[in-house]
């Protein structure tokens, strides 16, 4: 049975923070597991990617128990600042970097260089990592893509008048609650009800500052904001959402966009990274046009930053019966080409036993 040692921030098993990096890197080892590898983690305490004194002495640690030789995958939070433990833990096992966000610096690209594989999660995050850090040539070569995958989920079943508007993602600047209260707040004379899911902790000025803008709108009635839902909750948060709203400044892949259109859910998303790719799929067409997309989209584009754009988008959405039909067939089609969990597991399977032989 082959062995991977997972080298991961400690709050990847903290339920009270949920995010698609977690996310990412729990149900890859879970489906590993279920490929036949053998899976030991090693979580590293601190904040990262800024840990204190504490945190580099629980990655020292931990980057010591891995045999010489060994698998070692590291999550791109903890390698991206870590150079001087890293570095030389690449000279004696096989080191797999996963970066989830490109950080950039110096230290990040010192580990980069030193890893034999890196394994980002879109084409826009390897295309940002080859530009950022100028890799090219061989060091271009060794960074792979492996987007997530998703689960299969029910069929939602979504209102006729498509009010049921629902964002997924803790509240901070990079996933842009405020543009969508500010959207929101000039759409008062149409009916609609959003839920903004997600921890009110990671930065509680911005938090209130979100919160006190619906309430300075008007809209604090029908803009709830409940923290981070369990999983049961937030499937069923899905389920009963007639449009998922993603207006986020910064973004890798979008995982919340997958977890929609699994259950045939469109969703509204801004040109933010790699969000465009994941919302179009395999092939798929269309354009940023101010605010409602083209053709074949399971959903719409808007422009990242863009309040005005959102609200334009949002009312169409609202307003015209034949644009949330239509949008909700090219769901329903994108739903069956979404890649599953297993097939991310079998991709980065694939790339491990080439280091294995």
């Amino acid at each position: 049975m082959p062995t991977l040692h997972a080298l991961l921030p400690e709050a990847v098993r903290d339920p009270t923070r949920p995010s698609g990096g977690n996310t990412y890197d729990t149900r890859l080892l879970t489906e590993l597991q279920g490929l036949g590898w053998r899976v030991e983690e090693h979580l590293v305490a601190g904040s990262w990617p800024v840990p204190d004194a504490a945190g580099r002495r629980s990655l020292g640690e931990a980057a010591a128990r891995p045999p010489t030789g060994g698998l070692v995958l590291v999550d791109g939070l903890v390698a991206s600042g870590s150079p001087e433990v890293l570095v030389p833990l690449a000279r004696r096992a096989c080191l797999v970097v996963l970066v989830h966000l490109p950080l950039g610096g110096i230290g990040e690209l010192a580990v980069l260089r030193a890893a034999s594989t890196v394994i980002t999660t879109s084409a826009w995050s390897r295309d940002r990592l080859l530009r950022m850090h100028g890799l090219v040539g061989s060091e271009g070569a060794r960074v792979h893509v492996v987007e997530p995958g998703v689960d299969s989920a029910p069929l939602a079943a979504g209102t006729p008048a498509g009010g049921g508007l629902l964002c997924v993602g803790a509240v901070t600047p990079l996933k842009g609650q405020d543009l969508l209260v500010d959207a929101l707040g000039s759409l008062t004379d149409l009916p609609w009800r959003c839920v903004c899911a997600g921890s009110l902790e990671i930065d509680v000025p911005f938090a209130d500052e979100v919160v006190r803008r619906a309430r300075a709108a008007g809209i604090a009635d029908r803009v709830s904001f409940p923290g981070p839902l369990r999983s049961e909750e937030l499937a069923d948060a899905y389920a009963s959402a007639d449009l998922v709203v993603q207006p986020s400044r910064v973004e890798t892949y979008g995982m919340v966009v997958t977890e929609a259109l699994a259950r045939a859910v469109p969703v509204a998303a801004s040109s933010a990274g790699g969000l465009p790719s994941t919302l179009r799929g395999p092939g798929g067409e269309g354009r940023v046009e101010g605010a409602v997309e083209t053709t074949d989209l399971p959903g719409f584009l808007v422009a990242a930053g863009d309040p005005h754009a959102l609200a334009a988008g949002l009312r169409s959405w609202l307003t015209e019966a034949d644009l949330r039909d239509r949008l909700r067939q090219y769901a329903v089609a994108r739903r069956s080409r979404l890649l599953p969990w297993s097939g991310t597991a079998r991709h980065v399977a694939a790339l491990l036993a080439v280091l294995r032989d």
